[in-house]
């Protein structure tokens, strides 16, 4: 039996020949890559929902140049020391499964580990690059994973649904959020804004407390061509013009400060 969960009935979904299906009928093929497809297309806001291909693009270059290696692992160690045995780890809004796969390389087969997102493009990639994880395209709103089926959910980056979170953990379990830091690319955001407001750390999710958290902070030195990438996989990446990214990517270096709270929550009882 697998412990996806149908998104229509909420029934289990057992393996049937390529795919998954539930008692009701409801059908979910894999895709080649080896992703499962769990987003009913009347749960979609939009044809294509989550990041474009040339956001997923650019975010897939600049990760790949190693630049958030710091956080990447600061986040696996945690998440390997928070977790139980015989649970699983949810990365909620996993995008391409550049964090993903390192909390599977740390975990070292003591639990799977589940990547989720709303972006098809993303979690293709993902799924075709990495295969100590199993991907789907799916809401983290209604994640279709089982209740209590994890020790440790993740949010990189991405909202943090606490209600869905604490129904996915188990007793004691933890959330763990990387969010950006009180001057993360300020230098980025100088370009196009007037004023720029440091980061606040996020509030405690409802239904958790808060059980440590980390400042990360890292000086990034970044070719022309990699700062606009990073200005492409940002939130205000539509606040550049073609001229500001035209000016960027033609400067031989680029200075940046990258810094990120690492927020630990654990589930109230």
């Amino acid at each position: 039996m697998s412990a996806y969960r149908c998104p229509l009935c909420q029934q289990p979904l057992a393996r049937q020949g390529n795919g998954l299906s539930c008692e009701q009928g409801h059908q979910f093929d894999y895709a080649k890559e080896g992703y499962i497809n769990l987003l009913p297309v009347q749960y979609k806001k939009s044809k294509q929902p989550g990041d474009n291909q040339d956001m997923v693009q650019a975010r897939r270059r600049f990760l790949s140049a190693g630049h958030y290696q710091f956080l990447r692992q600061a986040l696996a160690e945690r998440v390997s020391a928070l977790h139980q045995a015989n649970t699983a780890v949810i990365d909620m809004g996993c995008g391409e499964g550049y964090y993903t796969s390192e909390l599977a390389n740390q975990l070292q087969h003591k639990g799977q580990v589940y990547g989720i997102d709303i972006a098809k493009p993303a979690v293709r990639y993902a799924a075709k690059r990495y295969d100590t994880c199993e991907f789907a395209v799916a809401s983290s709103k209604q994640i279709p994973l089982k209740a209590g089926s994890a020790s440790v959910v993740t949010s990189v980056f991405a909202p943090i649904f606490a209600q869905e979170s604490a129904r996915l953990l188990a007793p004691q379990g933890h959330l763990v959020v990387a969010s950006p830091g009180p001057r993360h690319l300020a230098e980025l955001k100088e370009i196009i804004y007037r004023e720029v407001r440091e980061h606040q750390q996020v509030d405690i999710p409802t239904g958790f407390t808060r059980s440590a958290e980390q400042l990360l902070s890292h000086t990034l030195t970044l070719t022309g061509e990699q700062a606009r990438d990073l200005a492409l996989m940002t939130p205000f990446a539509w606040k550049f013009s073609v001229e500001q990214l035209a000016a960027l990517e033609a400067q031989p270096e680029f200075k940046v400060q990258a810094e990120f709270y690492l927020s630990e929550f654990q589930k109230s009882s």
